[in-house]
C-alpha cells in the first residue's frame, strides 16, 4: 500500500500484511477486517473499486474492478495504492 493508506495501520510495525485470500474481493475483507473502515476508502457501495486507486497482483493490474474476482495465488503480492490524475 502506498504511506498515506498506513494511516489506517497506526500500529505496525511493518509494511506488509498477509492475509489468507483467493480473489481480490477476499484480500479486501481480510485486510477490512484488520482495520475497520479500510475498504470503504477501497471500494464502493457497490463493492467495486473506487475511480481513484489502482490495485496490482504482483505487476498485473486487476482486470476485473467490479466484483474484484481475480484469482490471488499463494506467494503473491497485492498492492494497492491511489491512482494519480490531472493536468
Amino acid at each position: 500500500m502506498t504511506s498515506h493508506l498506513y494511516r489506517f495501520f497506526p500500529v505496525l510495525e511493518k509494511r506488509e500484511i498477509k492475509v489468507n485470500a483467493k480473489t481480490v474481493a477476499e484480500v479486501l475483507q481480510e485486510v477490512n477486517k484488520i482495520a475497520p473502515g479500510f475498504s470503504d476508502y477501497i471500494i464502493d457501495e457497490r463493492g467495486a473499486l473506487r475511480r481513484h486507486v489502482n490495485v496490482c497482483i504482483n505487476d498485473t493490474f486487476v482486470v476485473d474492478r467490479n466484483t474484484l474476482s481475480d484469482c490471488v495465488n499463494d506467494g503473491v503480492t497485492v498492492f494497492i495504492f491511489q491512482a494519480l490524475s490531472g493536468g
